[in-house]
């Protein structure tokens, strides 16, 4: 028994929306994943496309499991922390690495240290 009968019409709907919003969110994201033609702009809409589509969803699945045992449900929590704080760690040493490969090989699309050094420089004065 899935527990479906019991859950009221509101409710059912509100899930449905939110879960199709995540799962849409996260479509676009991965098509921006094959559209985009550098590396560094890959990995900015699946990231994007992650967190906000695992929100929806996530958001979803607490309303259906909360009107279903009448209580809340914190699981839902849980997994957004985690999720929140790996996906931006992760997206920072790909690109880390990614810096390192292309300035130890020369790449000409890649700004030195230096540059970038002087980037940052002129704009915190």
């Amino acid at each position: 028994m899935s527990g479906l009968d019991a859950l009221p019409a509101w409710a059912a709907l509100l899930t449905a929306l939110l879960v199709l919003l995540g799962a849409v969110v996260t479509l676009i994201g991965s098509i921006g994943l094959l559209r985009l033609n550098s590396f560094y702009s890959r990995v900015h809409a699946p990231t994007l496309g992650t967190t906000v589509g695992m929100a929806s969803i996530l958001a979803g699945s607490a309303l259906y499991f909360s009107v279903i045992d009448a209580r809340p449900v914190i699981h839902e929590i849980l997994i957004a922390i985690f999720v929140t704080l790996t996906t931006p760690v992760t997206l920072m040493l790909l690109v880390r690495a990614a810096l390192y490969r292309d300035r130890t090989e020369g790449s000409g699309d890649v700004p030195t240290e230096e540059t970038a050094e002087d980037a940052i420089l002129r704009t915190e004065d």
